[in-house]
């Protein structure tokens, strides 16, 4: 009664509701098992590889990609296949990339297809949903090192291309930092300086590396992890800091 995509739809709609939850429900489990009972051995085994290369963080994806595609990527990843994609960047640009696909990465309510973009020889995070068509084309390449798919997704946020970059020294502890910097937003080197003297008991000193499109959203961060912070750079968020300071003095009736 389905075709063969929708058969991949409804296949991964299940998939991803049974991955959401800690405990996977029995509703779920059940329909998966019949659904690949009666699938051909063929499209069984093609959805056994798709699942095999898709990799989920602490959130879900949530926006459906194509099902065609998704098979014919994961096929790429378990093959060692080169991939001819033809994509939608975020600025509605249209191009076409050749490229060695490393794994399917669920984050943030998107579905990313992390690979190496071959013309500029950088790895890359595509989001799968603006991907519009995929083909396996000759070639085939060794997959690197790093097996932790989810790691490479965030370090590729944390390591994007933006306008500014922000580097400061953060007094906490990595928990701490997380809570307000997560590993997609920031890099974090923790210091020599782990005390200081007569403060043994201090918190250690962490170096935090921010890649941002702008910088409004800083300062009420800074606030927010409520510990020493000081700012290497740039200058323009120093005084953006300075301001955001007058208007909370302001606020609170304190002196100019």
């Amino acid at each position: 009664m389905f075709s063969s995509e929708e058969v991949v739809a409804v296949f991964l709609g299940l998939a991803r509701t049974q991955a959401a939850s800690r405990v996977p429900g029995i509703a779920a489990q059940t329909a998966l098992s019949k659904i690949k009972r009666a699938l051909p051995t063929d499209d069984a085994e093609r959805i056994d590889a798709l699942l095999g290369v898709m990799t989920r963080t602490s959130q879900d994806g949530g926006v459906a990609p194509d099902p065609a595609v998704m098979l014919t990527v994961a096929e790429a990843v378990t093959l060692r296949h080169v991939l001819d994609l033809r994509y939608v960047g975020g600025k509605g640009v249209h191009s076409r990339r050749t490229v060695h696909p490393y794994g399917l990465v669920a984050h943030s309510d998107r579905w990313y297809l992390v690979a190496l973009d071959t013309d500029k020889q950088e790895q890359r995070a595509f989001r799968v949903d603006r991907i519009r068509s995929a083909r396996s084309i000759p070639g085939t390449f060794a997959p690197p090192q790093q097996s932790d798919m989810e790691g490479r997704l965030l370090a590729l946020f944390a390591d994007a291309d933006y306008r500014w970059q922000v580097v400061l020294r953060i007094r906490e502890t990595e928990d701490h930092i997380r809570g307000h910097l997560p590993q997609s937003v920031a890099r974090l080197e923790r210091l020599d300086r782990a005390a200081e003297r007569g403060r043994e008991d201090a918190p250690p000193w962490h170096r935090a590396v921010i890649h941002a499109e702008n910088l409004d959203w800083l300062p009420s961060v800074i606030a927010a992890l409520d510990c020493e912070v000081v700012i290497d750079r740039p200058e323009e968020l120093r005084s953006r800091v300075k301001a955001a300071a007058t208007r909370m003095l302001h606020a609170a009736g304190g002196d100019q």
